[in-house]
């Protein structure tokens, strides 16, 4: 399970972590305990606020046009149009009745059966939503987190991300089934690293609130704004381009508002357990999958899909993903995917069958190694990420390996960021300046400059630099063993010996005055 959005570094300020925490406070003493319900809770009272907004912008750019609202989000009754008053749903409206009785009433019987229909009886949205519930029974907790939300300036993203953040870090635990966030930080590097472009169909069979689908479609509106103008185009973004599946109703829920909110209008965010249902209709489907799915040890073989064990026989669940990946992924489709090491050089037959195929039987692209801190305070599992390729026909030549050693955060689970807010990151506000001392705190941009770079300047490297290449021939002589200290080589620094002759000397020379302080000890005594 994946969580995060766009944003690459903390911005919450100690101010908003006590009111977020004092807001927390009062949910548990309101008897709202669960913390992914707590989330789930505030999530939708940020998605009611962010809806507010979006059509205040849609108002003011109608009023500069002098045009009518475009696909408004409220709307005023007509009988024409089949449209009821919806105007008195809005945050701005209800929040300022004065009353928090009469606020939890609209929320409760009015904004809440809204927001069902929302996107229309077809949208995944709407099928998500249609079994959600509003929990908060009491008008003070209410107003409380209100109140606490009005203080925050959701149109910046990263502040809507960080208090993501925040909440799910109040979350002690992995979860189950080996479930654990991907910090925003390295989701973006593998977004930037693989580049996706308008016309991909990209999905994360293992999504959690759509971390990785959000960052892919920001970057594809940042890099393609030009290509995004037309219609086509925009309906493909808006309907077919993102695709989720998870089997947590609560995750899936979330994930649904979060696309919502980043401008997708009807992603394909739905229920499935992966590994357990098969490929039956997503067969060679998607041409880019970005994902960290969960390791959760190992499965019955009863409860897994038939179709994946005919390509590697296992109970692993991390081998019975990236199994999953390649069937999934069109010919010529491309996978950055989150694996735990021991996929890198597990001794199992599995393990060494699967690396075989990804090198032999389609086009392993890179490894990239993870320092082990990277999911604290969540998990201490050490990491890499692989790129691969399906082609069906072979292709691997090289493989680049790179070595992650420091991420821009302290590794320890207080995880406090090393640099300034503006160099943080795979693509730092502020230009990275060369510094070794900048770069030994974050490798992340190094990483993206020297991938762009994997087919040309970085085959020359020794393999005792931060990243190298590795032929194929080489990786296939080791047992398709892919952990990187297999190929990297260590600097022995040189040390100058003495000549023999010197040393020899030097011995002679202790042992005379050793034998001088005997004879005159052995006067003074006698």
């Amino acid at each position: 399970m994946s969580v995060g959005s766009d944003s690459l570094s903390p911005v919450i300020t100690g101010e908003l972590k006590s009111k977020i925490d004092r807001l927390w406070d009062s949910f548990w003493s309101g008897g709202i305990s669960n913390p992914l319900e707590v989330i789930e809770q505030i999530t939708y009272l940020m998605f009611i606020r962010r809806l507010d907004g979006i059509q205040t912008t849609k108002e003011n750019k109608a009023n500069r046009l002098g045009r009518p609202v475009e696909s408004p989000i409220y709307t005023f009754a007509s009988e024409a149009e089949g449209t009821k008053d919806t105007h008195h749903l809005r945050w701005s409206r209800f929040t300022g009745l004065g009353d928090p009785g009469a606020m939890l009433d609209v929320v409760r019987e009015g904004v809440f059966p809204w927001l069902r229909t929302l996107g229309g009886e077809d949208s995944t949205y709407s099928h998500h939503m249609k079994d959600a519930r509003f929990t908060i029974s009491t008008p003070s907790l209410l107003a409380k987190a209100v109140d606490m939300l009005d203080g925050i300036p959701l149109d910046e993203r990263d502040v809507k991300g960080d208090l993501y953040e925040y909440m799910l870090s109040k979350i002690a635990t992995a979860g189950q089934n080996g479930q654990f966030r991907t910090p925003r930080h390295i989701i973006q590097l593998i977004v930037e690293m693989m580049a996706p472009r308008p016309m991909d169909e990209i999905c994360d069979p293992a999504c959690g609130t759509a971390g990785y689908l959000v960052a892919a479609a920001e970057y594809v509106e940042r890099t393609h704004a030009e290509a995004m103008l037309g219609p086509e185009q925009r309906q493909h973004f808006n309907e077919s381009m993102f695709h989720g599946f998870d089997f947590d109703s609560t995750m899936l829920r979330i994930g649904s508002m979060n696309m919502l909110m980043h401008g997708v209008e009807n992603p394909d965010i739905r229920y499935r357990d992966s590994l357990a249902e098969g490929t039956a209709g997503e067969e060679e489907r998607y041409s880019m999958i970005l994902a960290n799915p969960p390791f959760a040890g190992s499965l019955d073989y009863e409860a897994t899909a038939k179709n994946l064990q005919a390509v590697v026989k296992t109970k692993k669940t991390e081998l019975l993903f990236l199994a999953l990946f390649l069937r999934l992924l069109k010919p010529g489709g491309r996978a950055a995917v989150i694996v735990p090491d021991g996929v890198l050089f597990g001794a199992s037959k599995a393990h060494t069958e699967l690396r075989k195929l990804l090198v032999e039987g389609h086009k392993l692209d890179a490894v990239v190694k993870l320092p082990g801190g990277v999911f604290k305070p969540y998990a201490g599992v050490s990491t890499a990420i692989l790129f691969f390729t399906k082609t069906n026909s072979g292709g691997t030549d090289n493989v680049w390996f790179y070595e992650v050693t420091a991420d821009g955060w302290s590794l320890d689970d207080k995880r406090q960021p090393l640099l300034a807010e503006d160099k943080l990151g795979p693509v730092p506000s502020e230009a990275p300046s060369g510094d070794a001392g900048e770069h030994a705190k974050n490798n992340l941009p190094d990483v993206l400059d020297r991938w762009k770079r994997r087919n040309g300047s970085e085959q020359k490297r020794e393999r005792t630099e931060q990243s190298f290449c590795v032929p194929k021939a080489d990786i296939a002589a080791q047992g398709y063993d892919l952990s990187l200290n297999r190929y990297k080589e260590i600097v022995h620094e040189e040390v100058e010996h003495r000549a023999p002759g010197d040393i020899l000397d030097e011995l002679a020379r202790i042992e005379a005055e050793i034998q001088q302080g005997m004879s005159e000890l052995k006067g003074m005594l006698g």
